[in-house]
């Protein structure tokens, strides 16, 4: 069962990363509604695979599997991570909210973009590429704290 949850978990984490990569890489300051519906489709299988990656870890974490709970739990490390985990789910909502706002209507009416949507994909983007690292570090049990 361990096995099958960890490769979940690092599909998960794969798939997250490859969709916020397709959304900045389409990402522009103007934009069709039809390509608009397109980020969203992406944005959706973020979305799931965001919640996939969270039931998955919270599994890991609490159901006993391969480390014990205590393991994470005492670890700062371990929290920062989630934190920041909390974090680009928190950010990525205003792009999600605008993707199906704007994906309705006329399909070949432009829309511009704010830069506040580039922004937060952006940032996410940020932060997921620092994760790893926490990652890292908790698994050998350094606490940066």
């Amino acid at each position: 069962m361990e096995l099958l949850l960890r490769y979940l978990h690092f599909i998960s984490v794969f798939t997250l990363a490859g969709t916020l990569f397709a959304e900045f890489f389409l990402l522009d300051k103007n934009l069709s509604r039809k390509q608009i519906k397109l980020l969203s489709r992406i944005d959706a299988v973020y979305g799931i695979s965001a919640l996939s990656l969270l039931i998955v870890g919270l599994s890991l974490w609490l159901g006993g599997y391969g480390k014990p709970t205590e393991f994470y739990s005492q670890n700062p490390t371990f929290h920062l991570k989630l934190g920041l985990f909390i974090i680009i789910g928190l950010i990525s909502i205003y792009p999600t909210v605008f993707f199906i706002r704007q994906g309705k209507g006329n399909q070949n009416q432009k829309v511009e973009i704010p830069k506040g949507i580039i922004w937060s994909i952006r940032i996410e983007l940020i932060i997921l590429s620092i994760i790893p690292i926490f990652a890292g570090l908790m698994a050998k049990g350094i606490s940066i704290f």
